[in-house]
């Protein structure tokens, strides 16, 4: 069968999409482009928070009005994972769904497809699990790399538990298997995602810590170029990953510390640790060891309770630690967490006008922190190129996320160009090559 995937989402879904593809592969079936080519249509969802459900359904519901008769609707992820029900009910359209904690059984599910059986559910309620597959990146020179899955925290405003379960971390004979496999295929960067990056390894007997992890990467797959981190919860981030992340020349001089507040009240209501002399100390202590660094961070405004002094003491923790890079995000209550039954809801036009009065303050900071780069001469990975301009990253900017580094001139996508920054904007660089 021809099969095309949609994934919408976190990186941890790229993975898992990257992965279904590959084990359909094995089995014979290819990958188009289009979704007109396909006998076979996957949409791999997000179901995180409200937004992304809406972004979810309309996507479901323009692949259902465009499903040929000839065609199969598999729905996988956290949508019928959290919401089975609904999908099956509002989508009569929809031929099988697959959840998180069951998706290597994709194979399984095609080919009772292929049976022609509808209704196939292989959503399953308990458990977790951890699965390894060799897949080939779909990044051009970048690919996430899983180390664990689900979530053992307790965050208040958070349905990732409920939707991944409890917190399962990646063997890492796994981990060094896929790091070589993908450096095989032509990976230049590897970023390591989980819900809790820092909690690499705590439920299992058999597996070390995150530094732990970058050092046997780093020695036993010496070709790879860079090594970068995402989420890593703040309280969890220990003096030997820091010293670890500066000794190791492979691993980027970035980090993303999600801190969702910073005001200790609103911080206790997350159900998050209130301690910000701790995270003022981290942050201190980050850039001591590696001065360098490229921190990003994310907050919630507009949770319930917030009052207008609380969020200034926010504002005021962002101009104290001057992230490179933020992402805000509105409060959403979440059907069957804690905070969806908080009192004291926050206008939404409140939560409005808090939002943009943080973007616009961290506009003024990404400025700054850009303008300090201007003169410095930096490797720039190279994420694609055309009418005359590359588009890359250089260490301190994750992909799809941050910002962007524009180069004149057309380079190969996964090639590294030495360039010297010439310009800084809100969140992009301009880099003018070195060669």
């Amino acid at each position: 069968m021809r099969f095309h995937i949609i994934t919408l989402g976190c990186p941890r879904n790229v993975v898992d999409s990257e992965m279904m593809a590959q084990l359909l592969h094995q089995e014979g079936h290819t990958l188009v482009e289009e979704p007109e080519q396909a006998d076979l249509l996957i949409l791999n969802t997000c179901a995180f928070i409200e937004a992304a459900r809406r972004e979810t359904y309309e996507m479901l519901e323009e692949l259902a009005a465009d499903k040929k008769p000839s065609q199969k609707l598999i729905v996988a992820g956290c949508l019928p994972q959290r919401y089975k029900g609904d999908v099956v009910d509002r989508f009569p359209a929809v031929d099988a769904i697959i959840g998180t904690r069951s998706w290597p059984e994709i194979t399984s599910v095609v080919r009772a497809l292929q049976r022609e059986r509808r209704g196939i559910d292989y959503v399953k309620q308990k458990g977790n699990l951890v699965a390894s597959v060799r897949r080939c990146a779909t990044m051009g020179g970048t690919a996430y790399l899983k180390i664990a899955d689900g979530c053992n925290a307790c965050c208040a405003f958070c349905a990732i538990p409920l939707i991944k379960g409890p917190q399962r971390s990646k063997p890492e004979d796994y981990v060094l298997r896929e790091a070589h496999e993908l450096v095989e295929e032509g990976v230049r960067e590897i970023i390591l995602i989980a819900q809790d990056t820092t909690t690499y390894g705590w439920d299992r007997t058999d597996v070390g810590n995150l530094p732990t992890l970058l050092r046997s990467i780093s020695e036993q797959v010496p070709q790879l170029d860079w090594l970068r981190i995402l989420y890593a919860y703040p309280q969890h981030v220990t003096e030997e990953l820091m010293y670890t992340m500066a000794e190791l020349d492979q691993v980027c001089h970035y980090l993303d510390i999600p801190l969702q507040h910073g005001h200790p009240d609103v911080l206790r209501r997350m159900r998050r640790s209130p301690d910000m002399d701790g995270v003022y100390n981290l942050v201190a202590s980050l850039r001591e060891a590696m001065p360098d660094i490229a921190l990003r961070s994310t907050f919630i405004v507009g949770y319930p309770g917030e009052t207008e002094d609380e969020f200034e003491t926010l504002l005021q923790v962002m101009r104290d630690l001057a992230f490179d890079h933020v992402g805000i995000f509105a409060f959403s209550p979440e059907e069957g967490t804690p905070a969806a039954e908080l009192p004291n809801r926050v206008p939404r036009q409140v939560m409005a006008e808090r939002y943009e009065r943080a973007m616009l303050l961290q506009q003024e900071i990404s400025v700054a922190r850009n303008q300090e780069q201007v003169g410095r001469s930096l490797p720039i990975l190279i994420d694609g190129a055309g009418d005359g301009i590359s588009i890359g990253r250089s260490y301190r900017h994750a992909p799809e996320i941050d910002g962007l580094v524009l180069l004149s001139g057309e380079f190969p996508t996964g090639d590294f160009v030495e360039a010297k920054i010439v310009q800084a904007r809100e969140y992009d660089l301009t880099g003018e090559p070195l060669i």
